[in-house]
């Protein structure tokens, strides 16, 4: 018997959300976003809300995000010209890494946000000349301390 399914995470689930616009050269010759284009608004999420939330150009810290693992499960079908909402949380705060639970809500018409993916992707802080892991960034971890859902 196969295991009921987990209801769709919600966009109340995420402690933040942060806009982003799909644009023309999203959509593939299929007519719809390309899978590749998920990554990219989860990343400009991530960096634009910590940019936000820290009032820094975080690009010029002693430490730098890299990703070094992600996931995606794609939901639903995105098409340029969709309003689309990244949710953001952090399910695991350590030393040098930072693991968001992230998602994609598409913007209907009356204004519910409608699932269209979810990811998980791993940051770890590194020096910028070695990218040898180093102690995520005080202004950082404080930031995303704000976010956090569940610990490991």
């Amino acid at each position: 018997m196969a295991a009921p399914a987990e209801p769709e995470p919600r966009a109340e689930a995420y402690p933040a959300l942060w806009p982003v616009p799909t644009r023309w050269a999203d959509n593939d010759h299929y007519g719809h976003v390309d899978s590749i284009a998920y990554y990219s608004y989860f990343d400009t999420a991530v960096n634009g809300w910590l940019m936000a939330s820290t009032g820094l150009d975080i690009r010029e810290l002693a430490a730098i995000g890299i990703v070094a693992e992600t996931s995606c499960r794609f939901v639903r079908e995105l098409s340029f010209p969709d309003q689309l909402h990244v949710g953001l949380s952090v399910e695991h705060l350590g030393t040098s890494s930072i693991v968001y639970a992230l998602a994609i809500f598409r913007e209907e018409s009356d204004g519910i946000l409608e699932l269209a993916a979810t990811a998980r992707f791993v940051y770890v802080y590194v020096d910028p000349d070695t990218r040898r892991p180093v102690p995520i960034p005080p202004e950082i971890r404080s930031a995303a301390s704000l976010i956090v859902v569940s610990e490991d």
